[in-house]
């Protein structure tokens, strides 16, 4: 089997850890048995031995079957395509992508519930998981129920004529190094005001109220403490804005840029970020609805 994951942009502004949308940039994960387990991988992550040593996919993929009493050998596979440490949901599609190869393995199909339920154990911040699973954009909340982390979340499709343009530095930034950065306690101002805005940043992918979303995207949380981490975002963001940007946000917890466009403005938001950020990868993507898939 053949399983794709796309990328993920994460917070987008204010939604600190519970909104996040799906990117049609994939990295893709091929699981097939074998008479001992191997591993390749090509793109992203290639050259690196530590990920043939201590790989999350097999430890994943390989430990939960030997709790159901199966002791196999693969050849494993990956094609990826999703930048690392950069804010795109790297880990998240490597998680949600061994859940769902282990889903069709033992059931012969993806259960996407149980695949986001049991992503929470290796995540549990659900913002990239959950649109790595259902793709489009989504508001997702966990609440512990019986001593177990659970999720609930709603969805809305993104329309295509909208595209995001991404903006992926050279200098990565951990998730664990950017959170070392953001205080222990915020006042009842910031957390208002941030609830108000991922609030109405909800409502705006529901009513496609597009214009509103420059505003809507503001954040006092988490987004100028990573910034300063690597002060050149600010001019990346500021010259989207100035670009055609309808929102310039960072993604995840960085390096990465997120941009979200009509696609008539994406070739020259796209142009404009390149000429000036020239040691930056700027790409334009289209939105991706499906979430996870097995493809073959």
């Amino acid at each position: 089997m053949v399983v794709s994951v796309p990328a993920t942009s994460a917070n987008l502004g204010p939604g600190f850890d519970c909104l996040g949308l799906s990117l049609a940039l994939k990295n893709r994960f091929s699981v097939i048995p074998a008479t001992f387990t191997s591993i390749r991988i090509q793109g992203e992550g290639e050259g690196f031995s530590k990920f043939l040593v201590d790989n999350i996919f097999v430890k994943i993929f390989k430990e939960s079957l030997a709790q159901q009493g199966i002791k196999e050998n693969f050849e494993f596979s990956f094609y990826n395509s999703i930048p690392i440490s950069r804010g795109l949901g790297s880990s998240s599609a490597i998680i949600v992508g061994a859940l769902s190869a282990l889903s069709h393995y033992l059931h012969g199909q993806l259960r996407k519930e149980e695949i986001l339920e049991e992503s929470l154990v290796y995540e549990n911040h659900p913002d990239n998981v959950t649109p790595a699973v259902f793709g489009g954009f989504n508001v997702a909340v966990v609440e512990k129920v019986n001593g177990r982390l659970k999720a609930y979340h709603l969805r809305t499709q993104i329309p295509d004529y909208l595209k995001a343009v991404v903006v992926i530095p050279t200098h990565s930034i951990s998730t664990k190094f950017a959170r070392q950065a953001l205080p222990k306690r915020y006042s009842n101002t910031d957390a208002i005001y941030n609830l108000s805005r991922s609030s109405l940043m909800a409502m705006i992918f529901m009513q496609e109220k597009w214009e509103l979303l420059r505003l809507a995207s503001k954040d006092r949380l988490h987004q100028d403490r990573r910034m300063r981490l690597y002060p050149v975002l600010y001019g990346v963001q500021k010259l989207a804005l100035e670009s055609g940007a309808l929102m310039s946000t960072l993604s995840g917890s960085g390096s990465s840029f997120f941009n979200l466009c009509y696609a008539g403005d994406a070739p020259g938001l796209q142009a404009r970020l390149q000429k000036k950020y020239y040691n930056f990868k700027v790409m334009v993507l289209d939105f991706e609805n499906e979430g996870v898939q097995v493809e073959g």
